[in-house]
């Protein structure tokens, strides 16, 4: 019998919780938007999630996105990319916590029930380790009633990156056009990144 491998979002033996960073945001301190366009938490995005980000205590937060016609699938439903997205902005978020820049390497996403169109999605998300570079997460989501039935689950791996990563791969012009935004300097500089 073969043993099988390990999922990418499984937490391995030697992971070890980081410290929460001491200019994290303050538990109920609601986390700013990282950059006014992003498709998930953007205020300034036109067909955005808009995802409302708070802090938790220890290393956890929630999240909340109502869905819109914009965000649908089938007819009347969250599309399934949509509410992965919700939760790929909500476990990145998670980073404010731990106080370092970080990217998505592998999410895993399990859907459980149908989200309609109206409803809000509010995710409960949590640092379960750090091995190396590696910064792995997980969370739940409830539609409509935070203490309702689970709709979506998901887990993530973020690699720890230098700051300079966004400006290498991103496209300049808009790279310089978010550095000349005092929010995108206030966020950056939270997480220590030097755009």
């Amino acid at each position: 019998m073969t043993e099988r491998a390990a999922l990418p979002t499984s937490v391995p033996s030697n992971a070890v919780l980081p410290p929460r960073h001491p200019d994290a945001p303050a538990p109920g301190e609601q986390i700013a938007s990282h950059y006014h366009l992003c498709v998930g938490c953007g205020r300034d995005h036109p067909t955005g999630l808009r995802v409302s980000v708070t802090a938790g205590e220890g290393l956890t937060l929630s999240g909340s996105f109502t869905v819109t016609e914009n965000h649908q699938g089938a007819p009347g439903l969250a599309h399934g990319g949509m509410l992965t997205l919700a939760f790929d902005e909500v476990l990145g978020s998670l980073m404010w916590l731990v106080g370092m820049p970080a990217v998505t390497a592998h999410l895993q996403t399990d859907f459980r029930r149908p989200v309609p169109v109206g409803t809000t999605l509010h995710i409960t998300a949590h640092v379960d380790g750090r091995a190396g570079r590696r910064l792995y997460t997980s969370a739940i989501g409830r539609a409509d009633d935070a203490t309702g039935p689970v709709a979506v689950r998901a887990s993530a791996v973020f690699v720890i990156v230098a700051g300079e990563h966004f400006r290498t791969y991103g496209r300049r012009a808009d790279v310089d056009a978010a550095i000349a935004r005092d929010d995108v300097r206030r966020a950056a500089h939270a997480l220590e990144v030097n755009p």
